[in-house]
């Protein structure tokens, strides 16, 4: 008879310190019942060598785990306990490959403007990692995420008590009300089995094919939409000066990770509309260093660290006076001042707006 299996998952940050711990103990318990505990890496270094084999020596190569448990998981005898795991952004994913570089990993750099076929294919394997990959894979089969019954009578005999809240407070959330997705969207039914072309026409009427040809069915919703950046920038602007105005911290909140194209850019407008002294005057310094503001201002340091010191010493003077212009910043992590607007991964909406 063949013994029960659970894989457990390893992962990064956080859920690797208790692992150490945990793990002991389920496989104390699932072996006394005949039950064998494994392991899969799934971390995000572990991702990252599970797609560049060749780039690796033999002992280094690992098997994609993400992709074996994501036919487990399709199937009626999947057991995986999955811990939480980084949704990487671009300033994670680039630290994670200089480390493992660092360690005698022969991995190719990230390439943030590819130029050549090549460059663009490590670019696409990297950007099938970063983001919310995990999830959607292990999720694709029989999870179940329902809280137990037990949870649930405990959680209602025992609400979360929420503070005294008073109508005066100046605590709002707001949100663009013309020019973004919403307001631009736009759907058709397919009236029979078809192919459409993506295009983009740009003021002068010039046509750029972003998708040559795409099959569709007939009765299937096709639906498009977009963002207008004028819209966005006169939003945050109007939003800054209001919390400046009104005596209130200064947040944004995203889901950089799940929308890992979309919601960065919009990150990086909010960087460089907070901080515009800053861009005005340096723009050119910073495109010949290849800062990007959607990776937040946190990777601003590693892009001027070959600068001369009192280059950097002048930035980051303007820095100092922008904050003490703009409204107060959001803080992320006060003790080691890393703000609301460092890296985009920091501020997913559904764990980072205040209660």
């Amino acid at each position: 008879m063949e013994h029960g299996k659970i894989i457990y998952t390893f992962t990064d940050e956080a859920p690797a310190l208790a692992t150490h711990s945990l793990l002991p103990i389920i496989q104390t318990f699932a072996g006394a019942c005949g039950v064998d505990v494994e392991t899969r890496d799934i971390s995000l270094a572990g991702r990252i060598l599970a797609r560049f084999p060749e780039h690796l020596t033999e002992d280094q190569r690992i098997g994609d785990a993400l992709e074996e448990l994501g036919e487990l998981a399709k199937t009626p005898h999947a057991n995986i306990i999955k811990l939480p795991n980084i949704s990487a952004s671009i300033p994670q994913m680039k630290a994670a490959i200089s480390e493992l570089q660092s360690r005698g990993y022969e991995l190719p750099n990230y390439p943030d403007d590819p130029s050549s076929p090549e460059e663009k294919e490590i670019k696409d394997r990297y950007d099938r990692i970063k983001g919310s990959a995990v999830n959607p894979v292990l999720r694709e089969g029989n999870s179940d995420r329902r809280a137990p019954a037990a949870v649930k009578q405990y959680a209602k005999k025992h609400p979360h008590p929420m503070g005294a809240w008073s109508p005066n407070s100046k605590s709002h959330v707001s949100h663009m009300t013309q020019g973004d997705f919403r307001s631009n969207e736009k759907s058709i039914t397919v009236q029979s089995d078809d192919t459409f072309r993506i295009e983009h026409v740009d003021s002068n009427g010039a046509v750029t094919v972003l998708k040559e040809a795409v099959p569709v069915l007939k009765d299937e919703i096709v639906d498009g939409t977009f963002m207008s950046k004028k819209a966005l920038v006169t939003f945050l602007e109007a939003q800054i000066e209001d919390a400046k105005a009104q005596g209130i911290l200064f947040s944004i909140h995203l889901k950089a990770t799940m929308m890992k194209v979309s919601d960065p850019i919009i990150f990086g407008h909010a960087v460089k509309v907070f901080f515009a002294n800053v861009f005005d005057k340096h723009r050119d310094l910073f495109e010949k260093l290849g800062f990007n503001a959607n990776d937040g201002l946190g990777s601003l340091g590693g892009a001027l660290q070959e600068r001369p010191q009192a280059e950097r010493d002048e930035i980051e003077a303007e820095i100092q006076a922008c904050y003490a212009q703009r409204p107060s910043l959001a803080m992320v992590d006060s003790d080691r001042g890393i703000t609301n607007l460092h890296v985009p991964s920091d501020i997913i909406v559904d764990a980072s707006m205040p209660a």
